[in-house]
């Protein structure tokens, strides 16, 4: 999935920041994954790195929430279609 080029890219802001706390980078994805009133972000990580990217009483993923909701205010729109815009990002933390 394409972002549009005058708007943010969750998914790759996503990505860069698992990829710098994790130890295994190679097993960083992030798969952004279209609804109809949302996006949501699935990133998956190496079940080594699980806690890392989640943090102490999970401080880390809520400041990943807080910075996706953050941008979700701007109504994201979506390169695959220009006339949709997401109003709310959803990340979910998955291991492998």
């Amino acid at each position: 999935m394409e972002i549009a080029e005058n708007t943010v890219d969750p998914a790759g802001l996503v990505e860069y920041i698992a990829k710098c706390l994790v130890k295994n980078t190679d097993d960083v994805q992030v798969v952004p994954v279209s609804s109809p009133t949302s996006l949501i972000i699935e990133l998956h990580v190496h079940s080594d790195d699980l806690g890392a990217v989640i943090g102490k009483n999970g401080r880390i993923a809520r400041a990943v929430r807080t910075l996706l909701n953050s941008i979700s205010v701007k109504k994201i729109s979506v390169a695959d279609d220009p006339d949709k815009s997401v109003g709310k990002i959803i990340l979910e933390i998955i291991d492998q």
